[in-house]
C-alpha cells in the first residue's frame, strides 16, 4: 500500500505548490525539482516490489533520481571545519603541508584561517550519496510490521520538531526550514495514516514502495533545506545497521536474500535467523539490528520488537536534537 501513500503524498504536495509558490516564487523549482526526484523513487519502488531489481540497479537508480535535486541546488558547496581539525589546514596563517594538498582538489579559505572549505562538485556528489543512503537505509533496517513507517514517523517527527526550531528562531535559512515543514507535514499525514493500518498484526504492507519514497523525502528536504549533517544524526540506527550489514553486503560473508528474523511458531516469539557459512555446518546470525537486538536481548513477541527498534530511534532522534544544539557550538563558531 506503499504506492496509495505516497500518490497522496504528492497529491498533498501539489496543492501546497500553489500557496507556497505564489508566497515564495524563488523556491518554486526547488519544489519541482522535490517532486521529480520523489516521484521517480515512488515509481521506482513500485517496479522494485513487481520486478524485483537486482541490489546494483537499487545503488544507481536513487543517485539519477537526485539528479533533478542536484542540477536545480543553488545554494552554497562550502562547509565549516570543526575547531579542533583547523589547526591541520592552517597555523600561523600559512597552509599547512595537508591543506596545500587539499587545495589541489578543493579551494580552503586562507582569509578564514582555514575554517571554511569549498568542496565544489565534492560536495554535490556527497549529496547524491546522501540520496543513496537515505533510500536504501530505511529499506534493509525493515521486516517487521510497523518498522519501516514507524523509524520514517520518528525521523519525520524530528525533522519538523528542527525545521519549526529553526523558524522560531528566525535562522537565516527560515525559508528553506518553511519549505522542509511543508513537506514533513503532508509526508507525516499519510505515513500515521499508512502506520494505523500497517501496525503489528498488519492488514496491509508498505513494500519497497514506501521505503524509497521516505528516504527520498527525507533526502529531499536535508538537501534543500541546507541540514544534512543534522538529518544523518537522525539516521544513527540507520547508520549502525548499514555498518553492521556490510560484511554482508559486500559479500565478504554469506548473505541470503532475505535476512529477516525467524518466527518460532511454539513459542509465539521472534528469534535471529541464522545463514550457514563455510562447509555449511557452521551457522552465524544474520547481521542486521534486528537480530542484534534479538541477540542482546532474546527472543520476544514482534510487536513488542517493533516498539524497542521504535523506542531506540525515538532515543537517538532525541540524542540528534541534543547534539545539534548544545555540542555542535563546542566544535562550530
Amino acid at each position: 500500500l506503499g504506492i496509495v501513500s505516497g500518490a497522496i503524498f504528492l497529491i498533498c504536495l501539489i496543492f501546497c505548490l500553489v500557496g507556497f509558490a505564489t508566497n515564495h516564487p524563488s523556491k518554486l523549482l526547488d519544489l519541482n525539482s522535490a517532486l521529480l526526484s520523489i516521484c521517480f523513487m515512488l515509481f521506482l519502488g513500485f517496479t522494485d516490489d513487481v520486478l524485483e531489481w537486482p541490489w546494483r540497479y537499487k545503488l544507481f537508480l536513487p543517485s539519477v533520481a537526485s539528479l533533478p535535486l542536484l542540477c536545480c541546488y543553488t545554494g552554497s558547496t562550502s562547509v565549516v571545519v570543526p575547531i579542533p581539525l583547523r589547526i591541520l589546514l592552517m597555523t600561523h596563517g600559512e597552509l599547512t603541508p595537508l591543506g596545500k594538498l587539499l587545495c589541489h582538489f578543493v579551494v580552503v579559505d586562507e582569509n578564514s584561517d582555514g575554517s571554511i572549505v569549498n568542496l565544489g562538485v565534492f560536495y554535490l556528489l556527497y549529496m547524491g550519496l546522501l540520496a543513496v543512503f537515505c533510500t536504501n537505509a530505511i529499506n534493509i533496517h525493515a521486516g517487521i510490521n510497523g518498522l519501516e513507517v514507524g523509524q520514517s514517523y520518528v525521523i519525520g517527527c524530528a525533522v519538523l520538531f528542527h525545521n519549526l526550531v529553526e523558524i522560531d528562531n528566525g535562522s537565516l535559512s527560515r525559508e528553506n526550514h518553511v519549505f522542509s515543514a511543508m513537506i514533513m507535514l503532508s509526508f507525516l499525514g499519510v505515513s500515521l495514516a499508512l502506520l494505523r493500518h500497517n501496525w503489528y498484526p498488519a492488514t496491509v504492507f508498505v513494500g519497497d514502495t514506501y521505503c524509497y519514497f521516505a528516504g527520498m523525502t527525507f533526502a529531499v528536504v536535508g538537501i534543500s533545506g541546507h541540514f544534512s549533517k543534522t538529518l544523518l544524526l537522525f539516521f544513527l540506527p540507520q547508520v549502525a545497521n548499514f555498518l553492521w550489514s556490510v560484511p554482508q553486503l559486500f559479500r565478504l560473508v554469506p548473505c541470503p536474500k532475505h535476512r529477516l528474523p525467524r518466527f518460532n511458531v511454539e513459542s509465539g516469539k521472534m528469534e535471529p535467523s541464522r545463514v550457514r557459512r563455510g562447509n555449511g555446518k557452521e551457522e552465524m546470525v544474520n547481521m542486521t539490528l534486528i537480530n542484534l537486538t534479538l541477540q542482546i536481548l532474546g527472543p520476544m513477541s514482534e510487536e513488542r520488537l517493533c516498539i524497542v527498534l521504535l523506542a531506540f530511534q525515538t532515543i537517538c532522534c532525541c540524542f540528534g536534537l541534543y547534539v545539534r544544539y548544545n555540542l555542535a557550538q563546542l566544535v562550530f563558531d
